[in-house]
Order: structure tokens, then sequence, then C-alpha cells
């Protein structure tokens, strides 16, 4: 090959950039061991505490908070108190891929928890999988999260596609609607949950998606989307989108006459803000769950995790957002518990790994079946929206709220 002037300088360049390139996006040269001291273990956590979503995000991080808060008063786990730095993303991806890799090559976190929204964790998943840091119960259902990279992620909660069906499945059974539209965020977010609806529909026959309308993320710009709802005539129409847009849509769809259709809204919705969002509403809502009720029988967990709540001050964020949470950072604990005192990246990932393996958190089961499952449960419950702040759980879409 001839040597010209333009081709040295090409692999000089080359020679200075490659080395960089680690770094450059976020994964780190060295996979030493970070994160962890004699009396600490350090968690990080990217999520929305402000914008749109925030509702979101600040009760995913309160819920670990208050499991952190709880074992750090007996001392923590083996000797370490655990502690939490979460850095917001707007739910935004780009801020969620700036923030991974700040917590990686910056703060030295030890592994990643609670991250809110299919979008940012498609951002954070990536850069993660470089390394040895695990990405542990982030809030959403997304399917990728359950068919790719299994090594990174543990799933505490069912998947969106497990809570479309049930919502499919129970608009069928108990109102034998067979007329849907589906209202969904213009994302990965939103084309997953639709894409579950899809399946849904196609499985169990009799039902059919009439309409379909999107929305752009971060936006409550729905009307558009509402009139090409409007003109399949639903019966029943489904949302894949967070509070505020769904919140919008609901009520233009009241001034539009559509009194009688049913709303359905996938757990990622948050469900205590879109009701606050919707007071004074005579709109039939519902909101499918993936972690019990908390203000109904008292289980042990919810015992507990009330108690958590009251200790770190935020009993007026009880709800079913920092539950998650709460139960996220107790999954976290346990498997601590198992590493003890000899923690590092293997040991820990193999807490998850074991074959038939099954973690109980005062009562609350979850299950990892085997190397390959990283989704700890598959229970979908109802709720339905019954005032500002009123959320009651049903078993059955018959138990429609009587107008006042």
């Amino acid at each position: 090959m001839k040597v010209t002037a333009r081709t040295s300088l090409t692999i000089l360049l080359l020679g200075l950039f490659l080395p960089c390139l680690p770094a450059a996006f976020g994964v780190p040269k060295d996979f030493a061991l970070q994160g962890v001291q004699e009396k600490e273990v350090l968690f990080g956590q990217s999520a929305a505490l402000s914008g749109a979503a925030k509702d979101l995000g600040i009760n995913m991080r309160l819920g670990l908070l208050a499991a952190f808060n709880q074992i750090n008063e007996k001392g923590g786990v083996a000797g370490r108190k655990l502690k939490l730095l979460t850095h917001d993303d707007s739910y935004e991806p780009e801020q969620t891929a700036s923030n991974i890799r700040k917590l990686i090559d910056q703060d030295k976190v030890f592994a990643v928890l609670g991250g809110v929204g299919t979008p940012t964790s498609k951002a954070a998943v990536p850069i993660l999988s470089q390394t040895p840091l695990l990405y542990i119960g982030p809030f959403t259902g997304a399917s990728f999260l359950r068919t790719s990279h299994p090594d990174t992620v543990i799933n505490v909660r069912a998947s969106y596609a497990q809570e479309t069906k049930e919502m499919v499945l129970r608009l069928k059974k108990d109102l034998k609607v067979s007329r849907i539209g589906v209202l969904y965020q213009n994302d990965s977010y939103g084309l997953d949950g639709l894409a579950g609806v899809r399946k849904a529909v196609k499985s169990l026959g009799g039902v059919r998606i009439v309409s379909l309308g999107t929305y752009v993320r971060n936006t409550t710009a729905v009307k558009t989307a509402l009139l090409d709802i409007k003109q399949g005539r639903p019966q029943a129409v489904i949302i894949i989108g967070s509070y505020a847009p769904a919140a919008s849509f609901i009520r233009w769809a009241e001034k539009m006459g559509m009194n009688d259709v049913i709303f359905l809204s996938v757990s990622f919705v948050g469900v205590s803000a879109l009701a606050q969002e919707l007071r004074g509403s005579k709109t039939h809502v519902f909101v499918t769950q993936v972690v019990p009720f908390p203000w109904g029988h008292q289980t042990p967990l919810l015992k507990n995790y009330k108690k958590a709540m009251k200790t770190l001050k935020k009993t007026s964020h009880v709800g079913l957002i920092s539950l998650e949470g709460y139960v996220v950072g107790r999954l976290v604990i346990k498997a601590l518990e198992r590493v003890g005192e000899k923690l590092d990246y293997k040991s820990f990932a193999k807490a998850f790994k074991r074959s038939q393996n099954k973690f109980n958190l005062d009562g609350l089961e979850l299950f990892f079946d085997d190397a390959k499952d990283n989704q700890g449960s598959d229970r979908v419950f109802l709720t339905r929206i019954d005032g500002p702040k009123k959320i009651v759980p049903v078993s059955s879409l018959k138990a429609l709220r009587k107008r006042k």
C-alpha cells in the first residue's frame, strides 16, 4: 500500500480515537468490581423525575428508597448499607443513555435499578449489556426485555402482552365487546403494547381492532388520534400511554359524546396520577396492574411496605407504583442476602439464575424457572378508577361504575 501524507494522518487519528471508543460509548475499559465497599453498596437509577411522566419515576424511586432504608435501619446486608443514586432522564431515551454512561463511568455503581419506560430501557440495555452490571426491575412490560439480554435484565412484573391479553379476554368474556380501538404512544412502548393487543385479538377471536390513533411521547396532542379512533365506532379503547395524554384523550372523548365507551390502560399509565387528572369524570376507566392492591387486605408484604413508607415520611405516595419499586428493592435485598459478604458481579447474577429459583417476599413469590427465565411474576390484576382518590380492585369488567 502506498503511504501518503493523508493515509498517515488517517492512521494517526484512528490510533488516537479507537482506544477511546469504549469510554465514548459509556463502556469502561476495566470491568473491575465497582460500587461495592466494606460498608456500602451503591446502586444507580435513571428515571423521569421531571416532565410529563415524572409521577412514575418519583414513585419508583421512593419505593426503592423505602426498601433500602428499611434494611439499612437493621444494619444493611452483610454489614453493608444500600445506597441509591438517581439521575433524571425526563422519560427521554437520549438522556437515559447519557445517565447510564455517567452511572457506569463516573458514579461507579454496582447495578442499575428501577428504570422507567420502554424507549428509555431500549437506550439503557445495549450499554449495560457490554458490562457485568445488571438492569433490575424496570417499570415496563416491554417484550424485548424478556426475549433479549437475559444475562443483563432481571424483570419483576408481567409483560404488556400479558396485560393486554387480560384486557381483551375480559372485554370479550364479560361484556361481549367485539369492536376495539387502540390509542398508542408512537414509540417502542406504544408499538409493543399494540403488538400485544393484536396478538390477543388474533388468539382469542371474536374481537377486532376497528381503529387506531397515535400521539408523540411527552405531549398531550391527542385530538387527531381521537378523531381517527372515533371513526371506527369502538365499544372500548385500549390506551398504551402515560397518564397525562391518556387523561386528555378521555376528557376529549367525553366532550365528543363517547360516553358509553369503556377505556382501559396498561399499568404504566400510573393509575393514581390518572385518577387525579380525571377527577369529576364519569367515564368507565379500568387499569391493569402487576402488583397486589396496596389498599386492600393487609398482607405481611403490604404491612412492611406501608411501614417503610411511613418511616420515609412518604405515606402520601403509597400506591401501586411505589409498591412496585419497593418490591424491586426487596428482591435486590434478597439476592444480596443470598450472596453474603463475598459480593461481586458473578455471585450477584448467580443469585437470580438458579434452576427453579424462587424468592419469597413476605408472601409475594417471584419465580425464575431457569437461567433463561428473567421474569419473576406473570400475575395481572384489574382495577377501576372510581374518583380522584379512589381506586378499587375488581375481578370483572361487569363491575362498571354507576353514573352519578
